[in-house]
């Protein structure tokens, strides 16, 4: 295990899903370091957050930091994180932050399960594709994008998920979300799918944010009147 401590919370990672690359960055303190800027940036005390691709659980113990736990929600897909985070929120104090384990999709249809694969490198773990390696894919809990959001009513949402953002703009998010920030994957989905995104925040009354919004990370607030 190596122990580290970025913006003052603890992060007890595995040996084993570490690489040189990784451990510079968290020694370093660079690491997540855009999603860190704009969690500082936008999350306000009483806040409700919700995080799709927890990590190692940093953004959202550091979300935690300023909302407090009872007020966070954050999403796995990768099994093999699930202990590894929760323990993290729980070393930090935030015993009550919730953590789910599933991948999330915007479709309505949603089987029970999604075929999703494992990577030793856990930041770059996504959903299977007709290239993954069959011995590393797992089946993994679906879970509903407004189901999730109508259920927690989170005012604030960030994800990483490896493109799979590609698949929750179908169709407008509820007016409790006030804040969304994203990382893009444009290497897995064509220029389209951007454009939709923006689209679909357009629509829910959510417009872009230069604030968080720094190389892949993408941020959208919502324009109440006389903002």
């Amino acid at each position: 295990m190596a122990i580290f401590e970025i913006n003052g919370v603890a992060l007890d990672v595995p040996d084993h899903i570490l690489n040189d690359k990784i451990a510079a960055k968290m020694a370093s303190g660079g690491y997540e370091a855009l999603e860190a800027a704009g969690v500082q940036a936008r999350v306000r005390k009483g806040n409700r957050v919700m995080e799709f691709g927890a990590g190692v659980g940093y953004i959202a113990s550091l979300a935690a930091t300023i909302t407090g736990g009872e007020n966070v929600v954050t999403v796995e897909a990768n099994p093999d994180m699930i202990p590894v985070i929760r323990g993290n929120l729980d070393r930090n104090g935030f015993q009550m932050a919730t953590l789910i384990h599933g991948a999330v999709t915007g479709l309505d249809d949603a089987e029970p399960t999604i075929a999703f694969e494992r990577k030793k490198s856990f930041w770059s773990a996504k959903l299977a594709g007709m290239d993954s390696n069959p011995d590393a894919v797992v089946d993994v809990p679906m879970l509903q994008l407004h189901p999730l959001l109508a259920e927690h009513r989170p005012h604030v949402v960030i994800m990483d998920i490896e493109g799979a953002e590609a698949h929750l703009f179908e169709r407008k998010w509820p007016r409790h979300v006030r804040s969304v920030m994203m990382e893009l994957h444009p290497k897995q989905y064509p220029d389209a799918v951007i454009k939709k995104i923006v689209d679909c925040m357009s629509a829910s009354g959510l417009t872009y944010d230069p604030g968080p919004s720094r190389g892949r990370i993408l941020g959208f607030r919502r324009v109440r009147d006389g903002d």
